[in-house]
């Protein structure tokens, strides 16, 4: 497997941390490879989000201020 070296913001390490701390990842490269994992997949089904409609970003995802669609 490639060894990728990543350098992330301070608090994004601290949250890692604490999910291996919680039990919910054996090790920090297990974490680290798993949430790349899943960002990845998440973008891959929604894409890039396009600039065609500049409403979107005034009024929201579904036209309400407070409400967005992941």
């Amino acid at each position: 497997m490639p060894k990728v070296q990543l350098t992330v913001p301070e608090h994004l390490e601290m949250q890692i941390a604490q999910l291996v701390e919680q039990g919910e990842f054996v090790t920090r490269e297990e974490a680290i490879e798993e949430l790349l994992s899943t960002g990845l997949r998440a973008y891959k089904t929604s894409g890039p989000i396009e600039d065609d409609d500049p409403g979107l970003e005034e009024d929201g995802m579904m036209g309400h201020d407070d409400e967005y669609v992941f």
